[in-house]
């Protein structure tokens, strides 16, 4: 079986809410949160509902590149 070709992978999420409001002012930060999907069943990315502690409300969080 070959290492390079991992049926499951590693999917970084980030707060998409955070996100595009970090530019326009101070954030305090952006929430992240780890996660593993299976590259053969979900080859899109992955947005899950999660909850953001800055925004202090459950928010679409997107997965970001590596």
């Amino acid at each position: 079986m070959a290492k390079g070709k991992d049926v499951r992978v590693t999917a970084i999420l980030e707060c998409t809410n955070c996100a595009r409001n970090s530019v326009n002012r101070v954030s305090t930060g952006i929430s992240r949160y780890i996660t593993q999907k299976n590259r053969h069943n979900t080859p899109n990315r992955l947005e899950l509902r999660k909850f953001c502690p800055y925004c202090s409300k459950h928010t679409v969080h997107g997965e970001i590149k590596k």
